[in-house]
């Protein structure tokens, strides 16, 4: 987890606990990097390989929303919410704060309408603290 961010473990924790067939959450940056997580099939945080996976294919996504978001030219073009259905389960990828999003991969059972309420919920208490500022190519000052 990047310095600059506060510790998300205990409420990634909350929202992935209080939603029943919650899989795992994360929460990202615009470019892919994970920045914290928690699982629920493991009850831990942080650093796994399948929260690098979900990270990096949100950049993917978040590519493809931007390319549909030229097709309605009064919006503002900026994905704000991504369900995919798969064979098992749901993913969510939802717009958390400038540059950052959140993501949670669930079971088939889950409740998707607490799921949307419980994820804008944390990203309405917190979406300040989930900003990520873009990274720099150049020196650092």
């Amino acid at each position: 987890m990047a310095p600059h961010h506060m510790n998300m473990d205990w409420i990634l924790k909350d929202l992935a606990t209080s939603v029943p067939q919650t899989r795992h959450v994360v929460v990202l940056s615009s470019d892919g990097l994970s920045i914290a997580e928690f699982s629920a099939i493991t009850g831990a945080g942080g650093g796994s390989e399948a929260g690098d996976r979900l990270a990096a294919a949100c950049a993917g996504l978040q590519s493809l929303a931007a390319a549909i978001g030229t097709e309605f030219p009064h919006g503002d073009g900026r994905m704000r919410l991504v369900v995919i259905e798969i064979d098992g389960g749901f993913f969510y990828l939802m717009a958390a704060g400038q540059g950052a999003y959140l993501a949670v991969l669930a079971d088939e059972g889950v409740d998707a309408g607490l799921m949307g309420q419980r994820m804008r919920d944390l990203v309405a208490r917190i979406g300040e603290h989930l900003s990520s500022a873009p990274r720099s190519s150049g020196p650092v000052a």
